[in-house]
């Protein structure tokens, strides 16, 4: 089955292009979001000292840190507006996913339609606030433990910094609803990706300046873009994959003698159902105690030197990209994987509604036999995805943790979770091209039948 670029480009014409206005529309829109997007990204807090700032980030850029600046596009190195990004409001869909089917309210809620939604897209933006003000009063203590970094601290500067970036937060999710409603893609998911690949450059000039200087050699860069460009085929490859189940309607006979239905369809399961939602969880699981223990560790600089050993060889065992670092990364991947399909892909309801529509798998009795033989298969698919996920994300990690001098930029970059993020965003948003044009080229013909008929009355 080809895939929506592969049809893209086999029907593109660029005629139909040109005249599909509300498309051309949709993308400048949507390039002028990430234009500002960019923009507020090297807008820096205000009173901070940059450069106090960015000599202390050097130390912990391959942590959370790091990981939290390559989905921000480089704004936390610059502790910019949007140095949070949208990962609040990220985190505050996946709570409220899970708390959807643990909550009876909530779940009646969101069977009561697209009123019932917009209740629990409100609660959802409520929850994005609490959770960046958190985050964002965190970072303003951080930042005023850190020596030469804030000019004036105090009160005020905590208080202007938790308005700032909360802001931030609330005015990237508004661009990324306007860019779903207005543009093409999903925004929240185009805003990141815009940030990952405007750090690609950097990242490329980075790893051929450290070549140019014999700090890495020609066969590690080679290597290095040769794994990029391998595990991006594997991943388009993986996310095209699907196992289709035939799904037939039996044939019903209307008044007249008229008969209708007897078609038949397929449901598509995707191999990586759950996306990039269980790397996400499994790195920040685990990069969250690294970087706290190295806060410690440097305001414990006064303390016992039993203590701060212990402490320093816990952070050796856990610290990124060592061994047990790489196989808790597969394993949390692998167990996310698992934790999280059931609340996306919904056995039970999908049986529902399959037989209330009428439709069965043939050979499968409908209701509770199609809901359990649904889940046998999706278990199966799931272990192949988890398996496939975990292996992108830990055969990188693994080959930069080898290096052993590559830097944490590009390490993070030529990542997995980078390349899983960047491919699945672009294919979504190919597919959404795709239906825009293919629905303006119906509209043309719709218009050339109607033309032909009033010809032909007259």
């Amino acid at each position: 089955m080809a895939s929506a670029s592969e049809q893209l480009v086999r029907n593109f014409n660029p005629s139909t292009f040109f005249k599909a206005k509300e498309l051309q529309q949709r993308l400048l829109f949507t390039l002028f979001i990430l234009v500002l997007y960019r923009v507020g990204t090297f807008v820096p807090v205000p009173g901070m000292d940059m450069a106090a700032f960015q000599s202390a980030f050097e130390g912990q850029g391959g942590g959370l840190l790091g990981r939290l600046n390559m989905f921000a596009g480089g704004a936390v190195e610059r502790m910019a507006v949007f140095a949070l990004n949208v990962m609040p409001y990220i985190s505050a869909s996946i709570i409220m996913t899970l708390m959807k089917e643990s909550i009876p309210s909530l779940k009646e809620l969101n069977k009561d339609g697209e009123q019932g939604r917009k209740q629990i897209n409100q609660y959802t933006r409520y929850l994005t606030v609490f959770l960046a003000a958190f985050q964002a009063y965190g970072i303003a203590k951080a930042l005023q433990g850190t020596p030469g970094a804030v000019i004036n601290p105090g009160l005020f500067f905590e208080a202007s910094t938790v308005i700032t970036l909360v802001g931030g937060t609330m005015f990237l999710m508004w661009m990324g609803e306007q860019v779903t409603a207005r543009g093409v893609g999903n925004g929240v998911s185009l805003i990141i990706f815009a940030g990952i690949v405007a750090e690609l450059p950097k990242a490329l000039f980075q790893a051929f300046s450290l070549n140019a200087n014999n700090a890495i050699s020609e066969i590690l860069l080679i290597g290095l873009l040769v794994l990029f460009v391998g595990l991006s085929f594997l991943i388009v490859f993986i996310e095209r994959a699907q196992r289709r189940l035939l799904v037939q309607y039996p044939k019903r006979q209307m008044a007249g003698g008229k008969t209708f239905g007897g078609e038949s369809s397929f449901m598509p399961l995707k191999l990586n159902t759950a996306g990039v939602i269980p790397p996400i969880f499994a790195s920040s699981l685990l990069l969250l105690p690294a970087t706290a223990g190295q806060i410690m560790l440097g305001n414990q600089a006064g303390a016992a030197e039993g203590s701060n050993g212990v402490l320093t060889t816990v952070l050796a065992l856990i610290g990124y990209g060592s061994p047990l670092y790489l196989t808790l990364y597969g394993v949390l991947i692998i167990f996310f994987c698992f934790f999280y399909v059931p609340y996306v892909f919904k056995p039970d309801d999908v049986a529902d509604n399959l037989r209330k529509n009428g439709g069965f798998l043939p050979g499968i009795r409908p209701g509770e036999r199609t809901a359990e033989y649904l889940s046998y298969v999706l278990s199966r698919l799931t272990f192949i995805g988890a398996v496939y996920v975990a292996f992108v994300c830990v055969l990188p990690e693994y080959v930069i943790a080898q290096a052993g001098n590559v830097p944490p930029s590009v390490a993070l970059l030529i990542g997995g979770m980078s390349l899983l993020i960047i491919v699945s965003v672009t294919l979504d948003t190919v597919a959404q091209i795709q239906s825009h044009l293919i629905a303006h080229q119906y509209e043309g013909l719709i218009k050339k039948s109607r033309m032909r008929r009033r010809k032909g009355k007259a």
